[in-house]
């Protein structure tokens, strides 16, 4: 089991209240019927039972604690501290900060990497951020925020290549128009016309 904490995206000893307010707008993030026949549902579903369960763990239990895992609590306990703050950073826009703290930590694991990945989103590294979220995909990839962040990278990548390459078409076409008149220019004053009469 994952520590409930950083299921419900909180600090550890939040309040109740907090605990609620957390876990009202996770379900509304990650209930799956908003996702339709999306292939992400399967995973919504998935997420949705351990905030479920982290919830539950939660609010039966008040005096709760991160020792209560033992081993069996993955490796972004160490880190979950830090990932909060570097998402704080990353929310508010303080990317220097963000970057700095991401620097300092030597274990690069999934969360890392889709951190990192936000990072380069953020500044307009698009190539680095998609290699990042790769990454972190591939490193836990039943998480349904990485998965619908590669989802969302990839649907904006072929919506550009389809509007780049579709302007590119227009554009090869007015250059041909062009290339048509400048043609005609030549041979209408080759013949002692003037087809274009500013040239």
């Amino acid at each position: 089991m994952r520590n409930p904490y950083e299921v419900l995206e909180i600090k550890e000893g939040a309040s109740k209240e907090e605990i609620k307010k957390a876990y009202k707008e996770l379900v509304k993030k990650y209930h799956p019927d908003q996702y339709g026949n999306n292939p992400l549902r399967d995973l919504a579903e998935e997420k949705l039972r351990e905030i479920n369960e982290a919830y539950d763990t939660l609010m039966n239990n008040s005096n709760y604690s991160s020792s209560s895992y033992g081993s069996s609590y993955n490796n972004n306990s160490s880190n979950y501290g830090i990932y909060s703050e570097i998402r704080m950073d990353l929310q508010n826009g303080n990317l220097r900060a963000a970057e700095e703290k991401l620097n300092r930590i030597s274990v690069r694991d999934a969360e890392w990497n889709y951190l990192v990945g936000i990072l380069y989103l953020r500044k307009g590294w698009y190539d680095n951020a998609y290699n990042y979220i790769v990454n972190a995909c591939n490193l836990d990839p039943n998480n349904f925020e990485y998965r619908q962040t590669l989802n969302n990278l990839q649907n904006r990548n072929t919506a550009y290549r389809q509007t780049y390459y579709g302007r590119n078409g227009r554009d090869s076409d007015m250059c041909d128009i062009c290339a048509t008149l400048w043609c005609a220019d030549t041979c209408c004053e080759c013949m002692g016309g003037d087809l274009i009469n500013c040239c």
